[in-house]
């Protein structure tokens, strides 16, 4: 809207200017090609060639000197382009205004002044404006960097709550396996020594009941502690810690993405891969690179194992090997070893299905 204000005013500076010229019509036909310039500048500020008007305008100042009584206008136009350089031939117009009225230099002057300080303003004005956009985008940018490391901290503030719950499930395992499942062993074999050697027909009746009473209990906490205990398998620390032996001679490079409700014996099946595929690459790789990939997709998991050594044969019937494809065969999977120009690789993949579960 200031613009707008700035170039009526001028707009009408050079209105008066043009009315003290010898013809009306000169004067009429000179304010219209005025305004048509300007207009056009402003809707193709955008554009390149929205320089061509108000050149054009300053060049026809040479051919028709009444035009010069335009030239406020003309010269704050350029002046917000950035375009300078498009006004010069209208000073070289005002040099050949012997016939002008000595009224109309006076309000040339003036308005020439006037522009250049209504372009001052302006420009002032797009400094602050600049300046405050870039407080605004670095303001949004720390916003960002903030939640990120707010959302980095919550992550690893539920990372330490899950390992401590992981670590107390192993305790509880431990003791219910130290402690309750030592003394129903011991309460079992109890039970069995007083059936061998009762011999009262009307007591061997309840010895059998409490000792499958007992026996019963015995598979019930066995069964527990395994759950506990395949619950409490943190497969991401597991890798982490089977890749970290690997440090001294690999630059490893682990790509982990499975959910944590991931079925125990999956976890199981892709650990023992995993250790297995870092020990032989310790052992018979001569690359330098280790990347360890773990995905999980909507119908199957995922692991790839490969490094930058040298390797042209396979010998499948290494133990390694074998075991590898024993623990992906007894969850359903499917293994590959491919040696390449790239180095060795370890392919493995596990269909989601009921029996995983």
């Amino acid at each position: 809207m200031g613009i707008i204000l700035d170039k009526l005013a001028l707009l009408f500076l050079c209105a008066i200017n043009f009315s003290f010229s010898d013809s009306s019509v000169i004067s009429v036909t000179c304010l219209l090609i005025l305004i048509i310039a300007s207009s056009l500048s402003e809707v193709f500020k955008e554009r390149r060639f929205s320089s061509v008007f108000p050149l054009v305008y300053s060049c026809g100042c040479i051919f028709l000197p009444e035009l010069v009584c335009g030239a406020p206008l003309i010269l704050y136009d350029s002046l917000r382009m950035k375009k300078w350089y498009t006004a010069l031939p209208l000073f070289a117009a005002v040099l050949k205004l012997e016939h002008f009225r000595h009224i109309q230099f006076p309000i040339l002057l003036a308005g020439l002044f006037i522009a250049a300080v209504f372009y001052l303003r302006v420009f002032r004005l797009e400094e602050q404006v600049s300046f405050l956009r870039s407080m605004r985008d670095e303001v949004a940018e720390k916003n960002l960097e903030l939640d990120d490391r707010n959302r980095q901290l919550a992550d690893a503030q539920d990372n330490e709550v899950r390992i401590a719950t992981l670590r107390e499930r192993n305790r509880i395992a431990r003791e219910i396996h130290d402690n309750v499942g030592h003394m129903l062993t011991r309460s079992l074999l109890q039970s069995g020594a007083l059936i061998v050697i009762n011999k009262d027909e009307n007591m061997k009746g309840p010895l059998e009941e409490l000792r499958s009473t007992l026996d019963s209990a015995m598979t019930s906490i066995r069964q527990s502690v395994h759950d506990l205990h395949d619950d409490s398998l943190d497969l991401r620390k597991v890798i982490e810690d089977s890749a970290s032996a690997a440090n001294e001679r690999f630059t490893v490079k682990l790509d982990y993405d499975i959910s944590s409700s991931a079925p125990a014996k999956i976890k199981l099946c892709i650990a023992g891969i995993v250790k297995e595929g870092v020990s032989n690459a310790i052992k018979h790789s001569n690359g330098n690179k280790l990347d360890i990939s773990v995905r999980e997709h909507p119908a199957f998991y995922q692991l790839l194992i490969m490094d930058n050594g040298s390797s042209d044969t396979i010998n499948e019937t290494g133990i390694g090997l074998k075991n590898m494809r024993d623990r992906i065969e007894g969850v359903g999977g499917f293994i590959s070893f491919a040696p390449s120009d790239d180095g060795f690789r370890v392919f493995a993949s596990i269909p989601k299905n009921k029996e995983n579960i």
